[in-house]
């Protein structure tokens, strides 16, 4: 795998460095102090493999993968843990490595660049914001991935009653299970199809297949009584199959 170096730290690019000459499988064919010559140089040529470092002055590593159009596989080298969460949410990110970094620890992080595949589907955040949930519901599918604890889980978009925002997280309530994914209603109300699914309340996004009953302002689903807004409640009644 031909890689580069980001990373404003010599020392850091040094170690590094000399820790992938120790892997027959790596060619190491730059490293550069800053995020902006390394996009100068990503315009001009491609490479399989990134190592990243998160802080560094004036271009953070986030906003860096921010200006890829198609980036490859990255591991992130930090001395920052908590970072950790959001990172995973950028599906071309494929291992998060604490400084100093141990050879056995690197080695585990090639091994996962070498089987991960990047999740072309999921569309990497044009604002600070970060992705964590990638549909494939435009091309007729049925299928939500949401990222979590690393890993994509697939939710079967029919089966979904209920998505609640809750602060920076979204609670996501489905025929049998609730998932908590970092992200914000209005992300997730993009990726689901608008035939099935509705915003009644600025909190709320939900399956209207799925309503038992409605009664003044709110409308039950399963046993969650869901709250519909004074502005949302004609797009709702119109939505419905009245007699």
């Amino acid at each position: 795998m031909n890689c580069i170096i980001i990373d404003d730290e010599e020392t850091a690019r040094v170690i590094i460095k000399q820790l992938c000459s120790q892997v027959d499988e790596l060619n190491t064919i730059e490293e550069f102090p800053n995020a902006i010559h390394a996009i100068k140089f990503l315009n001009q040529q491609e490479v399989d493999l990134i190592f990243l470092d998160i802080h560094m002055p004036d271009f953070t590593g986030f906003d860096f993968i921010q200006t890829l159009k198609n980036p490859p596989k990255i591991i992130v080298t930090t001395s920052d843990k908590n970072f950790a969460l959001e990172a995973f949410e950028y599906d071309c990110i494929v291992d998060y490595m604490v400084k100093p970094i141990t050879l056995p620890r690197f080695l585990k992080a090639i091994q996962k660049a070498e089987s991960a595949t990047v999740v072309t589907s999921v569309t990497i955040p044009t604002s600070s914001e970060s992705e964590s949930i990638a549909s494939s519901a435009s091309s007729g599918e049925n299928d939500l991935y949401v990222n979590i604890d690393r890993r994509l889980i697939k939710i079967d978009i029919p089966t979904i009653n209920v998505v609640e925002a809750k602060g920076d997280y979204i609670l996501i309530k489905t025929e049998k299970k609730n998932y908590t994914v970092h992200s914000t209603l209005k992300k997730i109300e993009e990726k689901l199809p608008e035939d099935l699914f509705l915003k009644v309340h600025r909190s709320y996004v939900i399956n209207i297949k799925r309503i038992i009953d409605i009664e003044d302002n709110s409308v039950l689903i399963e046993k969650d009584v869901i709250p519909v807004s004074r502005s949302n409640r004609p797009e709702l009644m119109k939505r419905l199959n009245l007699l």
